[in-house]
């Protein structure tokens, strides 16, 4: 294919799309000729550009294009199970703050991928088992709220209890996951979790968190709670 065919292709394959993610080799022709019309696309507003080789088609609003949802940007970069929000958006996600972040924050229990325009990765290496247990968005947002509980949440605590009481009930968070997941997070999640279940009345599972190696320390990790 010629280089202005390879581009009027592209363009006609893109300007039709809707709310989708784009790579270079979702068209023919040579590479060169689809990088640079991709290119001209994105300069002119029709494509966004996440990272590189990958772009997205959003609706167009008044403040121009709409940005991928973070959830499916996600999906699109990250390949294992265990991924949730991190940060505010961990506590904006459980209902537990109102302040919304200048940029989600998506925390990964493995190897971060490359930078994505409109969202910060941040590894959680040593949190293995969120992988192993496939834990789901809510239930890594409540791990990762527990890291920074006084500077994340701004509810009352008994609001913030009932909070995740009503997301354990419905099943958006499966309690039996996370505390099997905890055998892999820092002593001061664990400790924290252990707290939180025991004033959710469920002692059982409380008791099932591995506690913190110092008995000194114990108290100082929940402090706060």
């Amino acid at each position: 294919m010629s280089t202005s065919s390879v581009a009027a292709d592209v363009r006609e394959k893109v300007l039709r799309s809707r709310n989708r993610f784009w790579r270079p080799d979702d068209f023919a022709g040579s590479p060169e000729a689809v990088a640079k019309a991709l290119s001209r696309l994105t300069r002119s507003g029709e494509l966004r550009r996440v990272r590189r080789g990958l772009y997205w088609r959003g609706a167009e609003t008044r403040l121009g294009m709409a940005p991928p949802p973070t959830e499916r940007l996600v999906k699109e970069v990250v390949e294992e199970p265990g991924v949730g929000p991190a940060s505010l958006s961990a506590a904006l996600m459980l209902g537990l703050t109102t302040q919304v972040p200048r940029i989600e924050t998506m925390a990964i229990p493995g190897r971060v991928p490359r930078k994505a325009r409109g969202v910060e990765f941040v590894s959680r290496n040593a949190s293995a088992r969120r992988r192993d247990e496939r834990l789901r968005p809510a239930e890594v947002a409540l791990l990762e709220t527990l890291r920074d509980w006084e500077g994340l949440v701004e509810v009352p605590l008994a609001e913030a209890l009932d909070r995740v009481e009503a997301l354990a009930r419905d099943g958006t968070v499966r309690v039996d996951r996370i505390v099997r997941a905890s055998t892999t997070e820092p002593p001061r999640v664990r400790e924290r979790l252990r707290k939180l279940l025991t004033a959710l009345n469920r002692s059982d599972e409380a008791e099932s968190v591995p506690r913190a190696r110092s008995p000194l320390a114990r108290d100082d990790l929940a402090f706060g709670l």
